[in-house]
């Protein structure tokens, strides 16, 4: 199969430098409106590489996000909701960028060039075949990306891919590719737009599925979400109003006691 680089191709749109400001927007709107559509076209490959995430964190292993970029800190966006919205440590699911933290702010030049810093990062969080790396890329091309997964098939690490791209290289190297054509960007080249706006997607749909798979989602509730602030703390309130059909004041007790919703509906109900 060849290969062509789509999110590279020239925009569907010309002189963007002339159009009116309401014009630039609804052309953006009306590019951004297929995403939803390409990703659809991708779930069969997002169920497949899901259904391996769900086993391998029930028997204990973690869940790793590498990428460059945009790629990179729309997979660390991604790890970091996971603690505070679902409850669970913030080792399970791990997002990792080229050129490290101070990447996650201001571009590192040529991060994403090297072949062997993917895999190092990836060490030294003591990687094993226990755990899942997903390789984010838009172009599919990206070398500290692809080396990282090519080391993680040597060691029998069960490896997936968000492209942007058919049949890439990065699609080649992993085991369950995730393809999403979103076709070229509105300003040519720009894949944090409609490349980006897909991976964030499919990676909500990635965690969010697995984390209601491993029972972190009672009903459609975030019974385990830390109570960092006054707002979840009055939504974990009235979520055990609900559900034991008590006061307010009685289910603000509870939360007070027992520091989490899914634990005071249990007590509760248990009688402690």
């Amino acid at each position: 199969m060849t290969f062509t680089k789509i999110t590279e191709q020239d925009s569907n749109y010309n002189h963007l430098e002339k159009m009116t400001i309401s014009e630039i927007l609804t052309n953006i709107n009306n590019e951004d409106k297929s995403v939803p559509i390409a990703v659809e076209k991708a779930i069969p490959q997002i169920e497949k590489l899901t259904e391996q995430i769900v086993i391998k964190l029930k028997n204990g292993g973690r869940l790793f996000y590498i990428g460059a970029g945009t790629s990179g800190r729309l997979g660390i966006l991604d790890a970091s909701e996971c603690p505070p919205t679902f409850g669970v440590s913030y080792e399970l699911v791990v997002g990792l960028i080229a050129g490290g933290d101070s990447a996650i702010r201001k571009a590192v030049e040529f991060a994403e060039d090297s072949t062997s810093q993917g895999w190092k990062d990836l060490k030294s969080y003591n990687i094993s075949s226990q755990d899942v790396v997903i390789g984010i890329a838009a172009s599919g091309t990206t070398p500290y990306v692809i080396s990282a997964l090519e080391k993680c098939n040597s060691n029998k690490i069960i490896t997936g891919c968000i492209t942007c791209n058919p049949n890439s290289r990065l699609s080649n190297v992993s085991k369950y590719p995730i393809e999403v054509i979103v076709g070229p960007e509105f300003v040519t080249g720009s894949s944090r737009m409609k490349a980006g706006t897909a991976q964030k997607l499919v990676l909500n749909m990635i965690s969010t599925t697995t984390m209601i798979k491993l029972n972190r989602v009672k009903g459609n509730k975030m019974v385990d979400m830390q109570l960092s602030n006054n707002k979840l703390l009055d939504r974990g309130t009235k979520m055990i109003m609900s559900e034991l059909n008590l006061s307010f004041e009685e289910a603000e007790k509870l939360l007070k006691k027992y520091k989490n919703v899914r634990t005071a509906i249990k007590n509760y109900t248990n009688g402690y």
